[in-house]
């Protein structure tokens, strides 16, 4: 359904009225979901990039990127349930990559759960690789981060 659609989903900017259908979805997403508090500082946040992707008026994803000096770091990358599995979470990845690279970012970090297979097989195909693990980063279950990095030198 959503794949014949993908097209049409749009990545534009986080606003503070989309933080109640954002949190909905991290609400079903998560064990320990950000709040509605850590959605607006990012929203606010010198260097923070915060985006949702929109599929016509719903909101389907969302990202937020930190940007320091030369490096980016993915906070927080999350799709809808329903909507998984479609490319757009990849879609997100991409524009995050694209517009870090025009900030002229050396390197992109990010975490993820160690059991989160399909994440880190997306991330892999986007050009991340395994950098290391944080143990015990996440609670929850309590579980290691792996940590993985995209280099963007040319």
């Amino acid at each position: 359904m959503v794949e014949k659609a993908l097209s049409q989903v749009r990545v534009e900017d986080m606003r503070p009225e989309d933080v109640p259908e954002i949190l909905s979805i991290e609400q079903i997403s998560f064990t320990t979901p950000w709040s509605e508090i850590l959605f607006m500082n990012e929203i606010f946040k010198p260097g923070s990039t915060p985006k949702v992707a929109r599929l016509y008026d719903s909101i389907v994803g969302y990202i937020c990127v930190n940007r320091v000096l030369d490096e980016g770091h993915i906070l927080n990358v999350t799709v809808h349930p329903d909507y998984r599995r479609q490319g757009i979470a990849s879609l997100l990845i991409c524009s995050m990559i694209r517009y870090l690279r025009e900030y002229r970012c050396n390197a992109i970090y990010l975490e993820v759960r160690a059991s989160n297979a399909a994440a880190r097989t997306m991330y892999e195909r986007s050009g991340f690789t395994v950098t290391g693990v944080r143990k015990n980063y996440y609670t929850s279950p309590a579980e290691d981060g792996v940590v993985m990095v995209l280099r963007m030198t040319d």
